[in-house]
């Protein structure tokens, strides 16, 4: 199993971002997958948008609702997403959380209008094929 398809089968996924000083800022949120990377979205004001923006390196991992880890983490990349691909994102998180998920992006928009959010899309690279040992 890849590790966009094991973090992807997780309820919810730790993000962690980086400020200037490498401190690490761990943040759980919803994430639902779109082919070969994970959505998420967040208020367009908050720091981890304003981390990512700045440096796309994240950590991502399984977790609990509160931001307990529940299973090893794994080097990603997020980039934000343009108002079309931001609709996308909170439209797969609505559908994958349900009545929950649409209620919420539903106060979501109602609160913050349709620019106070933002997508951001998680990729793991694949790790380079290796050549199979060889005999020496």
């Amino acid at each position: 199993m890849d590790e966009i398809t094991r973090l992807a089968t997780e309820k919810y996924l730790l993000v962690t971002t980086f400020r200037r000083d490498g401190r690490a800022v761990p943040t759980p949120v919803w994430a639902a997958r779109d082919g070969d990377s994970l959505v998420v979205w967040s208020a367009s004001d908050a720091g981890k948008v304003k981390r990512i923006r700045r440096d796309g390196a994240v950590r991502l991992a399984p977790c609990t609702a509160r931001g307990a880890p529940t299973g090893p983490d794994v080097a990603g990349h997020a980039e934000l997403l343009d108002a079309d691909e931001s609709e996308r994102a909170r439209g797969l998180i609505a559908s994958r959380y349900g009545l929950l998920g649409r209620v919420t992006m539903l106060g979501s928009r109602l609160r913050r209008g349709p620019t106070g959010t933002v997508g951001i899309r998680l990729t793991v690279p694949t790790p380079p094929d290796t050549p199979p040992d060889q005999p020496t």
